[in-house]
C-alpha cells in the first residue's frame, strides 16, 4: 500500500507511484482493454492515497492515451494499438529556415496549449513544467547544450493540456522543435550565447508563472511572445 499523504511536497511522488501502479495493472493485467477502472473511492482504498492523487494519476494516464472517460459510465482502458494510430509522423526540418517555418506551425498549436495547461494541468504536471524550467536554467549556467531541456519544457506544457494530441504533436517534433538544433556549428557559435539563452529563459519563466497562476489568457500571451520573438530573433540574425 502507498502511504497516504496530503502534503504538497509529497503529492508529486505519490502521484507518480500511483500512476505507475495503475499503468502496470493495465500493461500486465488484471485490467484489459474495455475494462472500467474502479471508482475513485475504490482506488483510494486500494492504494491508500487521497482522491486528489487518484485524479492526478488518472489524468496522466488519460494524457498518455491509456484510459478514456465515458460520460456517465466511468473511466475505461483504451486499446494501446488504437492509440498508436493517433500518433503524428515525425518532423525533420532540413535546415534552420524550415525549422523557422515549423515555429509558425508551433504557434498555432502551442499558444492554445499554454492556455489549456493553465486551466487543466494537475499539481504534478505543474511541478513537472517547473522542473523542466529548472533543468533548462541549470544547462545554461553550466554552459551545456540546452536543446533537449528546451524541447522537454514545451512537451511538459503540452502534457499539461491533458489532451493526448497536443502531446503527440510535441513528441513528433522532438528536439527538431528547437531551431538552434538545425544551425551549423558556425552559426550556433555566432548566434547563440548565454545572453540569448537567458532571454529565452525569462520568456519560459513568464509562461510558467501564468500557467501556475491558472491565467489562461496570460499563458497564451506569454507563449505567443516567446515563439514570435524566437522567429524574429533568428530571422534578423540569419539575415545579418
Amino acid at each position: 500500500m502507498i502511504e497516504k499523504s496530503s502534503s504538497p511536497p509529497g503529492g508529486g511522488n505519490l502521484t507518480q507511484q500511483t500512476t505507475e501502479a495503475l499503468r502496470a495493472k493495465i500493461a500486465s493485467g488484471p485490467m484489459k482493454t474495455g475494462d472500467r477502472l474502479p471508482t475513485e473511492k475504490e482506488l483510494e482504498a486500494e492504494f491508500g492515497v487521497s482522491r486528489t492523487v487518484i485524479r492526478e494519476a488518472i489524468a496522466v494516464l488519460k494524457a498518455d492515451g491509456l484510459v478514456e472517460p465515458r460520460r456517465g459510465a466511468g473511466i475505461f482502458v483504451r486499446d494501446p494499438a488504437g492509440t498508436r494510430g493517433n500518433k503524428l509522423p515525425s518532423f525533420a526540418p532540413s535546415d534552420v529556415h524550415e525549422a523557422l517555418d515549423l515555429l509558425e506551425l508551433r504557434m498555432a498549436v502551442e499558444i492554445e496549449a499554454a492556455g489549456l495547461a493553465a486551466t487543466r494541468r494537475t499539481l504534478s504536471q505543474d511541478a513537472r513544467i517547473r522542473e523542466c524550467l529548472t533543468q533548462f536554467e541549470h544547462a545554461i549556467e553550466a554552459g551545456a547544450s540546452a536543446v533537449e531541456k528546451d524541447a522537454a519544457f514545451h512537451l511538459a506544457i503540452a502534457q499539461g493540456t491533458n489532451n493526448s494530441l497536443f502531446t503527440s504533436f510535441l513528441e513528433a517534433l522532438g528536439s527538431n522543435a528547437i531551431p538552434r538544433s538545425r544551425l551549423s556549428e558556425e552559426d550556433r557559435a555566432r548566434l547563440i550565447d548565454k545572453s540569448y539563452l537567458e532571454r529565452v529563459n525569462k520568456e519560459h519563466r513568464a509562461i510558467v508563472e501564468a500557467i501556475s497562476a491558472g491565467d489562461a489568457d496570460a499563458a497564451r500571451i506569454a507563449m505567443r511572445d516567446h515563439l514570435s520573438g524566437s522567429i524574429t530573433r533568428y530571422r534578423k540574425s540569419l539575415s545579418a
